[in-house]
């Protein structure tokens, strides 16, 4: 009876050295998903540091597809992304209670990505007149804002970031005095509207200079226009030298077109010649279209 009370100790023993051993292992190739409180600030975080991750990666993807360094960036001078912020800081929330199963994870994922893209590009269009993409040669596209295969890369994207990435910018931002935290949040947030401001006017400035100077008849737009009184401004026309430069707008927004009378669309980069639509080119086995 004795021995048969040590053979349970012991095989109770080994049982619970087993387990400390799995959750040692998997504690090591698995990132715990911490329960995290979603405050505003957080989501201005997640607007931020996901928008300059998604600068990082589109120039890489246009490294790798065009061989060429060119800007991937939303705005004229901070180095962000915003459709990757902008889909953080909805998706995250968004997508909390959908992360019990990989499957809806996915379809939720696939359903908010999809919205917030529809309508960044649509305020593109409607407020800007510019198309930072167009889908419309590719397979299921509505109105070439959206299509079928990126639908699924924004599902597989919730996969990867609720799963794998996200857990460690919790960390990262958790490590952040809280005074500290506030003010990048609040302060990176001001810069970014300020920028996004200046982009509004750099382009309205540059949208009316680049029609009167090669006479085209572009839709008008009274959002996207400025008065000739205005661009008679000296302050103005030094800014249209320097900040709203042909080169400097080319060079930021590569694929910058607009749509004439006609509805034709002209590329800026087909009259503005003279200008390299990207920074330098790194192979010569790549083609810049």
């Amino acid at each position: 009876m004795i021995n048969g009370v040590k053979i349970e100790e012991e095989k109770a023993k080994i049982k619970e050295n087993l387990q400390k051993q799995k959750e040692k292992i998997q504690s090591r190739i698995v990132v715990e998903d911490p329960i995290v409180k979603i405050t505003f600030k957080r989501i201005l975080a997640y607007f931020i540091i996901y928008s300059f991750l998604g600068f990082i990666i589109e120039t890489i993807f246009g490294m790798l597809t065009k061989g060429v360094v060119e800007s991937r960036q939303s705005c004229l001078y901070g180095p962000f992304c915003c459709i990757y912020g902008l889909g953080a800081a909805v998706m995250i929330p968004g997508l909390q209670k959908f992360k019990k199963r990989n499957w809806t994870l996915f379809l939720a994922g696939a359903v908010e990505g999809s919205v917030v893209e529809y309508i960044i590009s649509w305020i593109g269009e409607m407020i800007f007149h510019i198309k930072w993409w167009d889908y419309s040669n590719m397979p299921f596209d509505i109105n070439g804002r959206i299509c079928l295969l990126f639908t699924i890369f924004w599902g597989v994207l919730a996969l990867v970031l609720i799963r794998l990435i996200n857990p460690y910018i919790e960390r990262f931002i958790d490590k952040i005095p809280a005074k500290l935290f506030s003010v990048i949040t609040i302060g990176g947030t001001i810069l970014l509207i300020l920028d996004l401001l200046i982009t509004a006017f750099g382009l309205q400035v540059f949208y009316t200079r680049f029609t009167n100077t090669y006479n085209l008849n572009l839709e008008e737009d009274k959002y996207l226009m400025v008065s000739q009184e205005v661009l008679d401004n000296k302050v103005i026309q030094e800014l249209s030298n320097t900040m709203f430069s042909d080169e400097k707008i080319l060079r930021t927004f590569p694929n910058i077109k607009f749509k004439d009378d006609d509805g034709n669309i002209i590329w800026v980069k087909d009259i503005l010649t003279d200008i390299q639509p990207y920074y330098f080119k790194i192979s010569n086995k790549f083609r810049l279209k």
